[in-house]
């Protein structure tokens, strides 16, 4: 299968981000496919809005799209909604700002540092292996067992921090 990074960095202000959202919805297809779940229409739509910019999403904002978009969702069914997405790898929770941003290498597991930019809110995410394994050798220090590594930065991006100076 072809697995295509969909933005490792922030993006360009001329990137094509429907292709971006396409590319996402069709990994996704093929991520379930081969987990053997179901990406039902209301979990696709929901990870839709959650691609529609490079920024973390609430569940209440989802909720507000989709009530706007006619469906008679209520706050559980996009939690649960929520929910899929992320035992599928398809999203993260951005923890720090009870939000959610979708996942760029749903196949390459969760091991991600997400870099937050504090003046635009733009977030990347960057899956690095070195980062991981020095969790696991600090826990193994003081015999902690790690549950999930995500880790949150915050700072600015090269945009805005051109736009500073």
């Amino acid at each position: 299968m072809a697995r295509k990074t969909i933005s490792t960095a922030f993006p360009s202000p001329r990137h094509d981000h429907a292709a971006c959202v396409d590319e996402a919805l069709a990994q996704a297809e093929r991520v379930c496919a081969e987990q053997g779940r179901r990406l039902t229409p209301l979990r696709r739509r929901v990870l839709e809005l959650v691609w529609q910019s490079h920024r973390p999403v609430t569940a209440y904002a989802l909720l507000e799209r989709l009530v706007q978009d006619g469906h008679r969702a209520q706050a559980p069914t996009v939690y649960r909604s929520l929910e899929f997405l992320m035992e599928s790898g398809l999203v993260h929770r951005v923890e720090s700002m009870n939000a959610y941003l979708g996942c760029n290498q749903p196949w390459h597991g969760h091991d991600v540092g997400i870099f937050i930019c504090r003046v635009c809110g733009d977030v990347a995410e960057l899956s690095d292996t070195a980062i991981s394994r020095g969790i696991e050798r600090g826990a193994d220090r003081i015999g902690f067992t790690v549950e999930s590594r995500v880790v949150e930065i915050s700072g600015t991006c090269r945009a805005c921090s051109g736009a500073c100076n």
